[in-house]
């Protein structure tokens, strides 16, 4: 997970047929089998939810919806580990071992003695194989930029970073409570670390058209991130965002213009770039709309027909 995007390793998927740089495959190369990231909850909040730059969080945001581990009560790091990774272990019996991925809220908000003993636990465990660190761009303390290169140094550790969108009236709109130069200098001052970079980005925005998303991705392969999570805007229950859905005041993407778009999209990143995931689901509990978000396996086949169709893959519209 850590170093260039332009090695020999990360280019190996074209020689594969697959229309995109897929991160399963990634992984399997990398480690030398089955790693599956262990989804864990360090009890961390965010700057836009406690008043520091906002109250409320994000308009679309209730992490019970995005993260198994929020959805039961909070357990120890260690218990957490043990009851993921065995469920893991019953759907993926060729399993090799896990990535230990500090998912909900922001994983680097909050003091680096407590950062500290966090990930210290889970690379600790013996079946731990890497970090991944979910989190936004305005929580990147100089001290916590310290640990996590100091982490990295041990093992491989990835920082995924809430970009979202490059466009300030979404991000407005979001309640993020920053702007997308903030982005831009946390990824500038990690790439001067050597952190390696993941960017998750949202699609189907409100107020963003085709030309819109097209821009975020050309500036997705400007940064030049080591890998790009794609969601497709959904509307869980408990938020704004599921208010304004029933409203009438917002409309999310059709699933028909969500496939072209996410082909479109990566269409524009660079080879090297890691595909983590192309769509966004939420356990039918929370989901409100729209139901196609259940169709994950589906979704994926057909975006792949898509570019069968096109004939085109990963990079053939990218500028950088």
């Amino acid at each position: 997970m850590q170093g260039s995007t332009n090695t020999s390793l990360e280019l190996e998927w074209l020689s594969t047929g697959s229309a995109y740089n897929r991160y399963g495959r990634y992984l399997r190369r990398r480690f030398g089998g089955r790693v599956q990231r262990v989804s864990l909850d360090a009890g961390f909040t965010c700057p836009n939810v406690d008043g520091r730059v906002a109250r409320g969080g994000c308009t679309f945001c209730d992490n019970r919806s995005f993260s198994p581990s929020r959805r039961v009560r909070l357990r120890g790091i260690e218990r957490q580990m043990e009851h993921g990774m065995a469920a893991l272990r019953r759907r993926y019996p060729d399993l090799i071992g896990f990535l230990a991925y500090f998912q909900p809220a922001s994983n680097t908000y909050g003091p680096v003695e407590r950062l500290s003993k966090i990930f210290e636990v889970a690379v600790a465990h013996p079946d731990v194989l890497g970090l991944c660190i979910g989190t936004r761009p305005d929580c990147l303390e100089d001290a916590a930029l310290d640990l996590l290169v100091e982490l990295s140094g041990r093992v491989p550790l990835e920082l995924e970073l809430g970009m979202q969108t490059m466009h300030d009236a979404s991000l407005r709109w979001m309640n993020r409570g920053h702007d997308h130069a903030c982005t831009v200098a946390a990824v500038e001052r990690l790439h001067a670390r050597g952190i390696t970079v993941g960017l998750h980005i949202m699609l189907g925005l409100p107020g963003e058209d085709w030309d819109a998303m097209m821009a975020t991705a050309h500036e997705v392969a400007r940064l030049r991130p080591h890998s790009v999570k794609l969601h497709n805007l959904y509307a869980v229950a408990g938020t704004p965002l599921a208010d304004q859905v029933a409203a009438g005041e917002v409309q999310l993407i059709d699933r028909d213009t969500y496939i072209r778009t996410v082909v479109d999209f990566i269409e524009r990143l660079p080879r090297p770039v890691i595909i983590e995931r192309v769509s966004g689901e939420a356990p039918p509990d929370y989901l409100v709309a729209p139901a196609w978000c259940l169709e994950k396996p589906q979704l994926r086949a057909d975006i792949d027909a898509v570019f069968l169709q096109r004939g085109s893959r990963q990079g053939e519209r990218c500028r950088e």
